[in-house]
């Protein structure tokens, strides 16, 4: 494998910098990722009186969407997919609610689908010169603390939250901090303590980096293609906001070394591979992809920090569970928390693999067709985040039929 493969742009920048854009009033964004995800943020923050939202199955722009609707006083129904229905965003209506939004829940307590009826921000008074202080927990999606971020600026009194317990994808909430700073919010990152000081957002221009997490599957593919592979990714900074970035350590054990290059990264293939134990706290979307490599590769891996996985586009700890043993794989959790990659002869046979209605889980387990023939079934699903990325197989030398 030699060549250059195209990424996608950050879906998590853009959908940060489409809601900042939007309080702000203005801004050019340039290079918005073309995944599924920004095209309906996109579409949906055309029509912010609208009565009804769909965020479909796409959770950052439930989340956002849910904190920009609140906090803009909007009065309107917003929804999702029935798996959308099954996430839970309590943790998020409770913080809007406490800071004068007015939220229903129209089915089950605790779950989409929302009916927003307005905003008092008189509820949310407080002293004079001191911010509105909010503890939240820190140990869910970082997506709802990054909700209450971007409208902390817009209120009276600003916004103080004070994280609680072990506080998972902090990177994600750096990522939100720096892009309010490059709209002009007054805002910072204490550890605990996290804050944005009242003010006005300014429009401002930016150009949305390529996707660490769409990176992580080439890096995948390097690490098992033939020896003496290597690939350039355009695109991606070496001083990135994206905490998937953390891909570059991680592949250095299991043999790719990366070279930051004038416009991007280039990867080549080393061989040299070492058992390793990786927290994924910070970057859980970049699990599924090294389970399987590790997996393919035979490399002993313990992984720890996945509790997020239960709650994204599926259980993606059974989802990986079950899909691995029909390679010879397995991902077992020895201690609480902790999960170690098995396997007793890992082989390629034209198995299929099912995705659950998950993008991550079909682009996971595709590089292991460098092993040998297998199905992905419902290949559309990388439209949520790639929608170019069997096109991208097709360049880079895979035969894809379907």
């Amino acid at each position: 494998m030699r060549g250059t493969a195209q990424l996608p742009a950050s879906k998590s920048e853009s959908n940060r910098a489409l809601i900042l854009q939007a309080l702000a009033g203005g801004g050019q964004l340039d290079n918005l990722s073309d995944a599924n995800d920004t095209q309906l943020m996109q579409r949906l923050l055309l029509n912010p009186d609208a009565p009804r939202f769909d965020a479909e199955d796409a959770g950052t722009v439930m989340r956002f969407l849910t904190g920009y609707l609140a906090a803009t006083g909007r009065h309107t129904h917003l929804t999702g997919t029935a798996r959308m229905l099954e996430r839970p965003i309590a943790v998020l209506v409770d913080a809007l609610r406490q800071l004068g939004a007015s939220i229903s829940y129209e089915g089950q307590e605790g779950y989409p689908p929302l009916q927003l009826n307005g905003w008092n921000p008189t509820a949310a008074a407080t002293e004079a010169g001191e911010l509105t202080e909010l503890p939240v927990r820190g140990d869910i999606s970082s997506q709802y603390i990054s909700a209450l971020l971007m409208v902390g600026p817009t209120l009276p009194h600003g916004l103080r939250l004070r994280l609680t317990g072990k506080v998972g994808s902090r990177p994600y909430i750096r990522m939100t901090l720096a892009l309010m700073q490059h709209f002009g919010a007054d805002c910072r990152d204490l550890g605990t303590v996290v804050e944005a000081r009242p003010g006005r957002y300014q429009p401002t221009d930016y150009t949305i980096e390529s996707d660490w997490s769409a990176a992580s599957y080439w890096y995948a593919m390097v690490a098992l293609a033939p020896a003496g592979s290597w690939l350039t990714l355009p695109g991606l900074r070496r001083y990135s906001w994206q905490g998937d970035q953390a891909i570059v350590a991680i592949m250095a054990q299991l043999g790719v070394a990366t070279e930051y290059v004038q416009d991007g990264v280039r990867l080549t293939q080393t061989g040299t591979r070492t058992p390793f134990t990786q927290d994924f706290t910070d970057c859980p979307d970049l699990a599924q992809t090294v389970a399987v490599v590790a997996a393919a590769l035979g490399v002993p891996v313990l992984m720890s920090g996945l509790e997020s996985l239960r709650i994204k586009e599926t259980d993606r700890i059974f989802a990986l569970q079950t899909e691995l043993a029909n390679f010879g794989a397995y991902l077992t959790e020895e201690t609480e928390g902790h999960f170690r990659v098995s396997t007793d002869g890992f082989r390629v046979s034209d198995q299929t693999v099912a995705t659950y209605h998950d993008h991550r889980m079909a682009m996971a387990f595709a590089p292991l067709a460098l092993l040998g023939p297998l199905t992905i079934e419902a290949p559309q699903v990388v439209r949520k985040s790639y929608p170019q990325f069997w096109s991208e197989l097709e360049k880079a030398g895979f035969a894809v039929t379907g």
